[in-house]
């Protein structure tokens, strides 16, 4: 009979033999492998998803003046955009935002090789972002959309009046909100005419993705070890963490 042993933190666990283990392991192994094609599937679906040509003219604060959205492309035909929970007068960015935003510049490194730009976006003004941003050491290009309706266009910034009537549309339905930010991510393509396209956005637990802490995570026995009522609870800026 396998042993069932209790430890510190964590649920009952079989404790087995090694060729117990390899049985079980190979048996997972099936399910991961069925996993997998399903994502290559799912992905295959994403990149099939009809585009929205953009029309308005959307012109972001930068460290360095006004860019537009056809700027950030820097050159590439593709972009992605993180939306960043960062409101006028916050003062700080959203510290579950910057758990993100951690693993940003890792992959910046790579995406410019596969035709891809990446930058941030808040409806902050640009001098709360930059000091933000020097703080937590961060490089990757972080504009404002202060004063345009990127944010609300993309549904991650919401109205007094949205919030009020219970109007705020956020991951493509209705949502009671008490939050004038919220969080997500979108993908753009830019032809040779200079024409932008819509051609994705993800909001909510669709980011998960872009979160590498959480891949790795996932791999371990006690998993993301999260309080299911309070989520993220344990995140701190990582200037902050005491260990």
């Amino acid at each position: 009979m396998p042993k069932i042993k209790t430890f510190r933190g964590m649920e009952s666990r079989k404790v087995v033999s090694q060729k117990d283990w390899l049985v079980a392991r190979k048996r997972l192994l099936v399910e991961e492998k069925k996993f997998s094609k399903l994502r290559d599937q799912l992905n295959r679906q994403r990149r099939k998803l009809p585009w929205v040509k953009i029309e308005k003219d959307y012109v972001f604060e930068g460290p360095a003046g006004k860019v537009t959205l056809a700027d950030l492309f820097c050159g590439r035909s593709q972009l992605i955009v993180y939306h960043f929970m960062f409101g006028p007068a916050w003062g700080e960015g959203c510290p579950h935002c910057s758990f993100w935003a951690d693993h940003f510049d890792g992959v910046n490194f790579h995406l410019g090789q596969r035709d891809t730009a990446f930058a941030v976006v808040s409806r902050a003004p640009g001098k709360e972002i930059e000091p933000f941003q020097q703080r937590m050491g961060w490089k990757f290009k972080w504009v404002s959309s202060f004063d345009t309706d990127f944010n609300f266009d993309f549904n991650v910034s919401f109205t007094r009046e949205q919030r009020k009537r219970g109007k705020a549309i956020y991951n493509y339905a209705p949502l009671e909100m008490d939050m004038d930010e919220r969080e997500g991510v979108s993908a753009f393509y830019r032809d040779r005419n200079g024409d932008i396209y819509h051609t994705y956005s993800s909001y909510a637990r669709g980011i998960d993705l872009m979160n590498t802490t959480y891949n790795f995570l996932d791999l371990t026995a006690k998993g993301r070890n999260e309080n299911p009522e309070a989520s993220q609870d344990w995140v701190r800026y990582h200037d902050e963490y005491k260990d």
